[in-house]
């Protein structure tokens, strides 16, 4: 419009312009042809097939959650398990149970069948009521339980001490228990509010502002007085996507709606036991092992697929069944021999492994012999003569007598192979055992770890020589406290003797020790992975993908009967009483979970209990369905280290670990421990925590103090007493590293007199009240126990 009075406003200055603006002269036609980008734009394709993928893993996710879904409450789904924990005793959950069975079933459940089909609801649920006081019981259901409802009540609140209360001391008990094994999902049923709607809702807003921080964030509160809010209960539990612990959705597992026992004809001590019930999580092979919860791990002899006593679609007329002879036997699957599972709990050891041939007949005879003669008569020897150097000399003694040169082990410790005997435990002539007795001996030379549980010889003791072992316990408790670690010499014997197993470390983080060497017995009955982590990731991947071949496997939902064979009569029949009040629960096993190993557990003293917790005590392991029976010793977790500090009792509010002899579990289950007070009281909740990992490596070391005191002080230089008795003894240990509580360190230089004194040599001026401390070190390993599950008969 304006023409040429169109304003023209200045180019910028060159020295503003871009690189590429500047040169722009430069550059022809054709590169600049080639410079420029395709027509395709790769970083929008790259973009849409992002946004593709993402809609695929979507779409994935959805049919996984619909598949869920449909699994957990179509009409193949099993029955939802409700179970009803009162958080009082004052709560009254009979009431609340028939209103549940009354309205799922309008015309009254007169049939034996526990679980119950809703044609209205579209759903079929079992309805169970966990026996208030009874701890073990209610931990039981709670591992099976798909709504977990508690129920409150303010008929509570005047029972209780505290007004604001709603929860008594065994409803928080089973509540922090609960919270261990790993909540399923939860609800709050509130019974017994006023009429009044005011009053209601403030009875309500009461009841939740109390409880919310006892259920997780999720929880919901029902009112449960009346039929229309538990219809709507109902209908809101029916479209609820159910969750349950992780442990349990790994393996496939049945909890019995009836037990029975059929005698096996060629044994009396044996019989089957047959479970009745739904499949549950996943799919059963009839190859698997199952582990029945407190009898232990067993093989299938077959399996029995039944037509389903409680269908949901009320339009086949098919009424509920009444007895066993009412129920059709669909399909009967039988183990493969040469595809099932082998039964193997220990590892055989073979004592001639290591033998590159096999002896002949005459050769065993000549060893026969030759021992017969080496044990009736003996050698004796000049003091000083060496085993190797006694070879060559041809003298026959009456009595042999061998007093060794004296070895320096690898960690700088004095060996005496001459005085490995037990400590108060000598030959009539006054010598040493030989070494094959000794090595036999030292095993319980160590009173304060190989002593014996209260509760291995519990039956033969009077109650006051329980309490009095009780008494014991508790004194030592408190000992531990005060002065951890610390032992005293003993003067009758030599400790060179009294300590043989131990040795001197100069760093107990850096220095080697070797996990191989001098392994009990029991480590050649145990099994051990290469890698367990790889193991472990392997089989639960395969467990998922478990070949689904129809003559061997049966579907989740199916109702089924588990013949389970070779089991003991006795635990048997203590199932079969047990199954009244108790849920019995069959559970798959992967493979390699029945042989046994070295086990790990992150373990914490539970706050109910106050007693001790003593190492290598009898404990009961509750980890996920399984159950069985250890004696662990506890450890510290040291970081950035091999080995691991042994602790003599299990303390009050810190986390160690547990180590036991026990069968493989490839999930973190979580661990519930129970520590028995009794033939007449149930057991107590002593520790909780979960599976950390399987290791026979994991080097657990006990850890003592031998203290002395100055006698007299020269600047760096003391002379100490009282550490030990004898001036063999100062030899013996000389090698070792000594230091004081004052944060002095120092070493031996020689013995003084003859009643156990020594010199010592130190990197700085001594007090003269200052203590002088020698560290001493030695593996310890877990107690095998004497029986694995406590249905199980002593052994």
């Amino acid at each position: 419009m304006g023409g040429s009075r169109l304003q023209q406003n200045k180019s910028h200055k060159t020295r503003f312009a871009s690189k590429s603006s500047r040169n722009v002269h430069k550059i022809s036609s054709e590169d600049k042809t080639k410079g420029a980008k395709p027509e395709r734009n790769f970083a929008k394709g790259a973009k849409a097939s992002r946004m593709q993928r993402n809609e695929m893993i979507r779409k994935e996710k959805r049919a996984a959650i619909m598949k869920e879904k449909r699994a957990l409450s179509g009409p193949s789904s099993p029955p939802r398990v409700i179970v009803l924990f009162g958080l009082s005793a004052g709560v009254n959950l009979n009431s609340l149970e028939k209103d549940i069975q009354s309205l799922l079933f309008e015309e009254g459940n007169s049939t034996i069948f526990p679980a119950i089909a809703s044609p209205e609801y579209k759903m079929r649920a079992t309805v169970l009521k966990a026996p208030h006081g009874d701890l073990l019981t209610c931990m039981e259901m709670a591992k099976v339980a798909d709504l977990l409802a508690f129920v409150a009540s303010p008929n509570s609140l005047n029972e209780a001490d505290d007004t604001d209360n709603l929860i008594d001391s065994f409803g928080s008990q089973c509540l922090s228990v609960f919270r261990a094994i790993g909540l399923p999902s939860t609800t709050v049923l509130l019974r017994d509010l006023p009429d009044d709607l005011k009053r209601k809702h403030e009875v309500k807003k009461l009841y939740m502002s109390t409880l919310a921080s006892e259920f997780p964030e999720d929880c919901k509160f029902y009112p449960a007085d009346k039929k229309d809010e538990l219809h709507k209960f109902m209908w809101l539990f029916k479209e609820q996507r159910l969750k349950a612990p992780h442990w349990r959705n790994q393996r496939s597992y049945l909890m019995s709606q009836k037990v029975d026992m059929l005698a096996d004809t060629g044994s009396s001590e044996k019989c089957t036991l047959v479970l009745t019930g739904y499949l549950r999580a996943l799919g059963l092979s009839v190859n698997q092992l199952v582990h029945v919860s407190g009898a232990g791990d067993f093989q299938l002899s077959k399996i029995e697929l039944l037509k389903d006593p409680c269908p949901l679609n009320a339009r086949k007329g098919v009424e509920f069944m009444e007895s066993d002879s009412d129920i059709q036997v669909a399909t009967c699957l039988t183990p493969d021999p040469m595809k099932q599972e082998p039964l193997v709990v220990e590892n055989v050891p073979d004592i001639l492994a290591g033998e590159q041939t096999w002896p002949t007949e005459a050769e065993m005879a000549e060893a026969e012999r030759s021992q017969k003669e080496k044990k009736t008569r003996k050698r004796r020897l000049p003091k000083g003569i060496s085993d190797y150097q006694a070879a060559w000399i041809v003298d026959d003694s009456d009595v042999d007598y061998s007093d060794s040169d004296e070895e320096v082990g690898e960690d700088g410790m004095v060996l005496d192979d001459g005085e490995r005997g037990h400590p108060d435990q000598k030959l009539e002539n006054g010598s040493e055992f030989d070494d094959d007795q000794a090595s036999l001996d030292l095993r319980d030379s160590d009173e304060e770890t190989e002593t014996d549980s209260v509760m291995m010889d519990g039956e033969n003791l009077t109650k006051e020589q329980i309490a009095e072992e009780i008494r014991k316990i508790k004194e030592e408790h408190a000992e531990d406290d005060e002065y951890p670690d610390e032992v005293d010499t003993p003067i009758d014997v030599p400790a060179r003797k009294r300590f043989a197993k131990y040795r001197g470390v100069k760093s107990f983080r850096t220095s080697v020790w070797d996990p191989k060497e001098s392994l009990p017995p029991e480590y050649a009955r145990i099994f051990a992975f290469d890698n367990f982590l790889s193991t472990q990731k392997r089989i639960l991947k395969k467990a998922l993908d478990i070949d689904q071949d129809v003559s061997s496997y049966v579907p989740a939902g199916s109702y089924v009967r588990l013949y389970i064979s070779d089991m003991p009569a006795g635990a048997a029949s203590k199932l079969c009483d047990l199954a009244k009040k108790i849920p019995v629960v069959a559970s798959a096993l992967l493979p390699h979970e029945s042989k046994v190993s070295v086990l790990h557990f992150s373990i914490k003293k539970h706050d109910s209990y106050d007693a001790p917790i003593k190492a290598k005590e009898e404990l009961l392991f509750h980890v996920g369905f399984r159950q069985f029976v250890s004696r662990p010793i506890f450890s510290s977790d040291s970081i950035n280290a091999n080995k691991h500090k042994m602790e003599r009792f299990l303390h009050a509010g810190r986390f160690s670990v547990a180590s036991i002899y026990a069968p493989i579990s490839f999930d973190s289950a979580p661990l519930i421990a129970l520590k028995s007070q009794g033939e007449d009281t149930s057991p107590a909740i002593a520790a909780v925590g979960s599976l950390r990992n399987v290791d026979p490596d994991r080097i657990i070391l006990k850890k003592i103090i031998l203290t002395g005191y100055p006698q007299r002080v020269s600047k760096k230089k003391a002379t100490v007493r009282y550490m030990f008795h004898n001036p063999e003894d100062v030899k013996w240990f000389k090698p070792v590293e000594v230091s004081s509580k004052c944060g002095r360190r120092g070493r031996i230089k020689e013995p003084v007199g003859t009643h156990g004194a020594m010199k010592c040599i130190f990197n700085g001026i001594l007090q003269q009240h200052d203590t002088v401390c020698m560290n001493l070190f030695k593996r310890t390993y877990p107690k095998w126990p004497q029986k694995w599950f406590p249905l199980q008969n002593d052994a």
